[in-house]
């Protein structure tokens, strides 16, 4: 469970890293932020048939982000993390989800004065990072 854990941490923080550097989201507007490691609706990668229950759903309700993936969560495939980030790499928020709960919903609050772009991340154990962008 520890090296799971850390492996989360990891990419977590690189997916932060790259929306640091900002370039790396603003030289492709196809959606292909670091293929292979982060899966988007628009590049599924590998996963293509896996983009309705593994890219986050998100909704937007003034000041309230709300996450969804519509996933299945059982002992062996379930989301393990939500994550919400800020355009200059800000976690907004995160929760983590284990296999007994029964779906992978997260609220987060948006901060004052909080606009621009915002990525949502969900964290499937078997199907890897998936990433949905949205402004608000």
């Amino acid at each position: 469970m520890r090296k799971r854990r850390n492996f989360i941490k990891a990419t977590l923080f690189v997916a932060s890293g790259a929306m640091l550097g900002n370039s790396a989201f603003a030289g492709d507007k196809k959606g292909k932020i670091f293929p292979g490691v982060i899966y988007t609706a628009e590049n599924p990668g590998k996963w293509a048939e896996k983009v309705s229950g593994h890219a986050p759903e998100v909704s937007v309700d003034g000041k309230q982000v709300s996450i969804k993936t519509d996933h299945i969560m059982s002992s062996k495939h379930y989301i393990v993390r939500h994550t919400l980030v800020a355009e200059k790499g800000e976690v907004i928020g995160e929760k983590t989800f284990y296999p007994e709960n029964e779906e992978a919903v997260s609220t987060f609050t948006l901060p004052e004065n909080c606009s621009g772009k915002l990525y949502a991340t969900s964290f499937c154990n078997k199907h890897d990072l998936w990433l949905t962008e949205l402004d608000v």
